[in-house]
This record gives structure tokens, C-alpha cells and sequence, in this order.
């Protein structure tokens, strides 16, 4: 059993008043995550939202109804959640009117779950985001030596947690999240009508992976307007398949403005989006998928570990770039990933003008572990 880091923060969390909303992709751990929290407690309640009974339990509640249903209960957790109608007025209902229950929601998509619960909860509830499984995560489960090993493995087939704990039926697994089930929540969505238009979208960014994204671009590539373009990345985005890293953009002229990268969460699904699931050694893609795996484990370090970052990439009109920047208090820390160390790269010295205040490293396979397992200084 992988421990996750959520796990203590959540279990801190419980029977204080409040709902508790985990989101998350599909397969990340939700559900496992949550029987091995409660796996000491009784009175447990678990109800599915992609289930139709379940949502018949939400269609007409009232608090005098959810207390007789719920009678007798401590704990009730509604696994994806984004599938009841106006769920958050439904955990309103519980929280207000039923505090001796705790109510727990996990959804795999905030483009409904998030907007539905903020308002109704605004002071009600906690919110958590679990990831794929993470570097630390695996370092703490069986060392850190054992996981360095594993290095050019999850560089290619990434970290599901079924993908870790199957060895030998990586392909497959991707495969399969990567056809469809990933998707599930966007392709449900009202105005998705071409669910291919989607996949081949999902394949450019996959092929464009660690380069400026142009919408226009793309657009014209797949075959949709910019601003469709636009709908579906960020729905890809709220339901956590990728990310959008924005371009800093404050002293020079030179900088380029509204620019950006788009990363995916897990390089495996990236991958298994292109079905290249060639050995480390034998590709040509290494530079970015270091990238992308650095700049993804820093994001879930940031997020479990609870401190925030302004983040972005920096590229000039005169190809100047660094490939990752954060902002922290007034201090810029710029940082570059090179998969084969080099010598002598060097910080552009545009950018150490425009930005004094900064520090800068180079990450590579030597060094990594500092800029994953630690804060900034």
C-alpha cells in the first residue's frame, strides 16, 4: 500500500464542521485513498455518483429526508460527485443541518464539481487535489535509491498508481485510460460533439510537448476555431489530464506576452496518446519529457506541500529562454532541465538584468531530488 501524502491532511480534517471535496483524474487514488483513511472507522456510507441510484437520492432532498436515509451514519462519501445536479446545495443540506455526519465528495472534474460547491459551501468545506502518484510518494514507500532506478521507467510509463502496482501491463493500462475513460466527463458534456476532434487536439499537445502553444495553430491543424480550441483545453485542464504554464512578462520589451506551454500531469498518458512506448534509451524525446516530469512532480510537491508559487516559462523575440521560472516573495528562481548533463549553461543575461533578485540552476539526472523533495530557500 502506497502512502499518500494527502492522507494525514485529510484524516486532520475530518469531524471539523466542514465537507471535505478531493478532487482529482480518474484513477489517480481517490477511492483507495479514501478506504485507507477510514479504514478504522464504522458507520461508513458510499455512494456513486456515475450510479443512478445514487443520484435518485439527490433529486428531491430535503434535510429532514437526508437525516432518515443517513440515520445511524458517521462518515458518507460521494465518489464523483460532479455527476449529481447541484451537488453543492445537496452538501450544504448535509453539512448545515446534519453536522454530526461527515460528508466527503471526490470529483474527477472541477469544470462542474468546483463551480457547484463554492458558493453554496463558501466557508464550508476543504478542498484537496490528489495527483498521480508522486516521487516523494514512492520514495517514502520504498526508498530513495529503489525509486532512482525506476527513473527512465516512469519517464516514459509515468505514475497511475495501477501502472505502478502492474508491472508488465503498463501498455495496456495506459491504453486504455488513454482511450476514452480519461475523457469520460468532457465527452458527457453537452457541447462535446466531436469526440474526435478532441483526441487529435490531445495528440498535437502531446507532439508539441515543452513548446509554445498557439491556439491558432492548432485550430487550423485539427480543424476548429480558436475559440473551440481554446473551450476544450482549458475543460482538458479542469479535468486534470493537463496543465497551461504562462509566459513571464514585466520588464523587457522583448519578452513575449500571452504566450504559453501546456504539459500533461503523467507522462505515461502522454505517451500512450502517441503509443511510443520506446525504451529511454532508444528515443529521441528525452529532453521533454524530463520537463514535463520535473515540472509535473514540482507541481504536486507545491500543492501537497502547501506553498504557492507564481510559475511560468520566459522566452524573448531574440530566442532567449529559460524553460522554468517561479516567483516567490519578491525572488525569481530560474531553473533549466537538461536530460544529459552539460557544461557552462548559463542564466541569459537579459533576464539577470530585468530580474536581479533571482537564483538559477540547471536540473538534471545528478541533482533532481533537491528541486522535487524540498521548498525553496
Amino acid at each position: 500500500m502506497i502512502q499518500r501524502k494527502l492522507s494525514k491532511i485529510i484524516e486532520s480534517d475530518l469531524f471539523k464542521g466542514k465537507a471535505i471535496i478531493i478532487f482529482g483524474a480518474r484513477q489517480t487514488g481517490k477511492t483507495t485513498l479514501l478506504k485507507a483513511i477510514l479504514s478504522n472507522y464504522d458507520k461508513v456510507l458510499w455512494l456513486n455518483g456515475d450510479e443512478s441510484d445514487a443520484q435518485a437520492i439527490f433529486e428531491q432532498p430535503t434535510s429532514t429526508r437526508l437525516k432518515h436515509l443517513f440515520a445511524k451514519k458517521r462518515i458518507v462519501i460521494i465518489d464523483e460527485a460532479q455527476r449529481i445536479e447541484n451537488i453543492g446545495i445537496k452538501l450544504k443540506l448535509i453539512t448545515d443541518h446534519i453536522p454530526e455526519i461527515q460528508v466527503i465528495a471526490t470529483g474527477s472534474s472541477s469544470f462542474e464539481l468546483a463551480n457547484k460547491v463554492n458558493e453554496p459551501l463558501t466557508g464550508r468545506k476543504w478542498e484537496h487535489q490528489i495527483y498521480p502518484v508522486s516521487f516523494e510518494e514512492m520514495v517514502n514507500h520504498h526508498g530513495f535509491l529503489e525509486e532512482q532506478r525506476l527513473l527512465n521507467h516512469r519517464l516514459v510509463y509515468g505514475c497511475y498508481p495501477e501502472v505502478i502496482t502492474n508491472p508488465g501491463n503498463e501498455k495496456r493500462i495506459l491504453s486504455l485510460l488513454a482511450d476514452s475513460y480519461l475523457y469520460k466527463d468532457i465527452l458527457q458534456w453537452e457541447y462535446i460533439k466531436k469526440s474526435d476532434k478532441l483526441l487529435k487536439l490531445l495528440k498535437a499537445l502531446a507532439y508539441q510537448l515543452g513548446n509554445q502553444v498557439s491556439y491558432n495553430e492548432l485550430g487550423n491543424l485539427i480543424g476548429i476555431d480558436n475559440q473551440t480550441v481554446e473551450k476544450y483545453i482549458l475543460l482538458l485542464e479542469q479535468t486534470f489530464i493537463i496543465f497551461r504554464l504562462p509566459s513571464l512578462n514585466r520588464n523587457l520589451r522583448t519578452e513575449l506576452k500571452k504566450s504559453r506551454k501546456i504539459y500533461f500531469h503523467d507522462n505515461g498518458i502522454r505517451n500512450a496518446l502517441l503509443n511510443d512506448f520506446r525504451l529511454a534509451e532508444l528515443r529521441n524525446d528525452m529532453g521533454v519529457l524530463w520537463e514535463n516530469y520535473m515540472i509535473s512532480e514540482r507541481y504536486k510537491h507545491m500543492r501537497y506541500s502547501a506553498w504557492w508559487t507564481n510559475s511560468y516559462f520566459w522566452r524573448t523575440h531574440q530566442q532567449k529562454e529559460i524553460d522554468y521560472v517561479e516567483e516567490r516573495d519578491g525572488k525569481f528562481y530560474a531553473f533549466e532541465f537538461k536530460w544529459k548533463s552539460t557544461k557552462n549553461v548559463k542564466l541569459p543575461e537579459s533576464f539577470a538584468k530585468a530580474y536581479p533578485n533571482h537564483s538559477f540552476e540547471v536540473i538534471t539526472p545528478d541533482n533532481f531530488e533537491g528541486f522535487i523533495l524540498n521548498g525553496v530557500d
